[in-house]
């Protein structure tokens, strides 16, 4: 077995991409109301601040800020798994099983980056909100629904038309480059 090492911080912020199973599923935007009443739950149970946060179709990204007294992101991620789970079997939604008999809606990980400073968290926070652009579902930001990119426009953060328009795809802009650049160092 692997032993994954985690960065455990009290009060800490994180990126996470967390991803369905099967990559070619449309339940997180098919089922976005079950997803955000799951994160609802979970924040009622073990609170924590989403930061910003961006559905696409079969993966989602968020910045989550735990309390100050509390390093257990893994915890939530679980009850917010299971929320959603229970709320697709509630609907009748027919998910598959491993051969254990547990669902297998979600990849068992996740990946996780501890935000480390200011300029860390934004360049997550851009990655965040572009990524609905990078995966070619909008070509603008403003256009995608499933993002708190309309919550940071609300707030004066942003302005509608950030990242402008992409007329042929969204480049080279996203994980690659970034783990590149972070294998370099």
């Amino acid at each position: 077995m692997v032993l994954y090492r985690r960065n455990r911080i009290e009060g800490g912020t994180y990126f996470f991409t967390v991803t369905l199973s099967d990559r070619r599923s449309r339940l997180l935007v098919e089922h976005a109301s079950q997803l955000r009443e799951a994160f609802r739950s979970a924040r009622r149970e073990r609170p924590f601040e989403i930061d910003a946060i961006a559905i696409l179709p079969d993966h989602l990204h968020t910045i989550m800020t735990l309390p100050a007294d509390d390093s257990d992101f893994a915890g939530r991620w679980r009850r917010i798994k299971g929320h959603f789970s229970s709320a697709l079997l509630d609907a009748g939604v027919d998910l598959p099983r491993r051969s254990n008999g547990e669902l297998a809606l979600w990849q068992r990980r996740y990946w996780e980056h501890t935000v480390r400073d200011e300029n860390d968290y934004a360049r997550h926070v851009d990655y965040i909100h572009f990524n609905p652009v990078k995966h070619g579902h909008v070509r603008q930001v403003s256009d995608w629904p499933y993002s708190s990119f309309h919550r940071y426009v609300r707030a004066g953060l942003l302005p509608d038309d950030w990242a402008g328009v992409v007329s042929d795809g969204a480049g080279s802009f996203g994980e690659r480059a970034d783990m590149h650049q972070a294998i370099s160092m």
